[in-house]
C-alpha cells in the first residue's frame, strides 16, 4: 500500500496519522525524508524510453528531492478538507538501527540520456491521487 493510501486510511477511520519518532538530534519527529514519486512521473519516464530506443540501462526514477512525512500528512489533510493532526509513535527497536532518515533519487544518469521533464511536486501528486482516486472510492473495485 502506498505511504498516501495509508495515511489517507488513517485520516479516514481514525483522524491522525500515526509517524515515527525520530532518535537523531538531527531530524525532528516526522522529519524523516523520502523521493515519493507520483506514479504518472514514472510513466512518464517509461514512455520517454519507448520513444528513445537507443538509451538503454539503469536509471533511478524519482524527484530527485526529498520530502518529509510531515509534509505528505499534511498535504493529504488539506485535500481531505481536515486539519493535520499527527501523533508521533515510538518506533519499533525491531528497526531503529537500520532506518533511512533520508532517501533521494540520484537523476543524474536519466537527466544525461536527456529526459528533462520536470516531476510532479509532492503536494500536487497526493492532491491528484487523494482526489481524483482515494476520495472517489476507487480503492475497492
Amino acid at each position: 500500500m502506498s505511504v498516501v493510501r495509508h495515511f489517507f486510511e488513517q485520516y479516514r477511520t481514525t483522524g491522525k496519522v500515526r509517524l515515527f519518532k525520530s532518535y537523531r538530534d538531527d531530524c525532528a519527529d516526522g522529519e524523516q525524508r523520502r523521493d515519493f514519486v507520483w506514479v504518472g512521473d514514472c510513466v512518464d519516464v517509461m514512455l520517454w524510453m519507448l520513444d528513445h530506443p537507443q538509451v538503454s540501462g539503469l536509471f533511478n526514477v524519482g524527484t530527485g528531492s526529498a520530502t518529509s512525512y510531515n509534509v505528505v500528512a499534511q498535504s493529504i489533510a488539506r485535500c481531505m478538507g481536515i486539519e493535520p493532526v499527527i501523533e508521533y509513535i515510538d518506533m519499533p527497536d525491531s528497526v531503529r538501527n537500520q532506518y533511512q532518515y533520508f532517501t533521494e533519487a540520484d537523476l543524474t544518469k536519466l537527466r544525461s540520456v536527456g529526459y528533462n521533464a520536470p516531476f510532479t511536486s509532492v503536494p500536487d501528486g497526493v492532491e491528484q491521487y487523494v482526489n481524483g482516486f482515494l476520495a472517489a472510492g476507487d480503492i475497492y473495485r
